[in-house]
């Protein structure tokens, strides 16, 4: 596993990013696609928990958060470590403003805590997942907030990354304070499997809708061949 550091070390945060590729899973490339066309189901081999609990508009009691699955060209997924959770990663995530057009909100996030503005907007999930927050997790957010909420309900957005990696810099636009402080390119399983235990149902769904948008690179070359 190979480990790269960028950014700068000061006050704020540091940015490193970790290089999972050494994995010995064989992945595909992600293809270049319209929204509109047909997308063959790559399955995934991940065991599954207890499925996300999906609901058509956030119920009283949870916050409206948009979640960003940002892919790199080749199927690779932006998962970051929070700077003050060791060991804990997850895909990048955010509250949305009352109002806010909730795509744009995804947009907004993405570039407050990663600094990349070089995302295609691919495909959203129609419906919102939900999850509870643990009781120690629920009390130390909602001191920070102010609020009592019983957990998260999330609309999530499949990006495409088009920049190039010197754009990723995990002290954002600015705007916000750093969340992160490392961050990989994770295969689809290693995402599930890094993610905390009580976000775990709610990442597995995500990457199962989203995965029709993926190739598997030797069945596509298989029926090119065929053509």
């Amino acid at each position: 596993m190979a480990v790269k550091a960028s950014g700068f070390i000061g006050k704020s945060a540091i940015s490193v990013h970790l290089d999972f590729s050494s994995f010995p899973v064989k992945f595909s490339c992600l293809k270049q696609f319209s929204v509109s066309s047909p997308k063959p189901l790559v399955v995934l081999s991940v065991a599954l928990s207890s499925p996300a609990r999906t609901v058509e508009s956030p119920p009283v009691g949870y916050r409206k958060n948009v979640g960003i699955c940002l892919v790199s060209p080749c199927r690779k997924i932006f998962t970051a470590s929070k700077i003050h959770i060791p060991d804990t990663w997850q895909m990048p995530q955010g509250g949305a403003d009352e109002g806010e057009d909730l795509r744009n909100a995804a947009f907004r996030e993405l570039r407050e805590e990663t600094g990349v503005t070089s995302a295609e907007f691919i495909a959203e999930i129609p419906n919102w997942l939900t999850y509870d927050f643990p009781r120690e997790v629920k009390d130390k957010l909602n001191r920070k907030w102010r609020t009592s909420y019983k957990g998260q309900a999330q609309k999530w957005f499949l990006f495409k990354f088009t920049g190039k990696e010197e754009e990723i810099n995990l002290l954002g636009d600015g705007t916000a304070k750093p969340e992160f402080k490392v961050w990989s390119w994770m295969l689809p399983e290693q995402v599930i499997e890094h993610a905390v235990y009580f976000k775990r149902p709610v990442y597995e769904h995500v990457i199962k809708q989203f995965n029709p948008y993926f190739v598997d690179e030797e069945k596509d070359s298989m029926n090119s061949s065929k053509d």
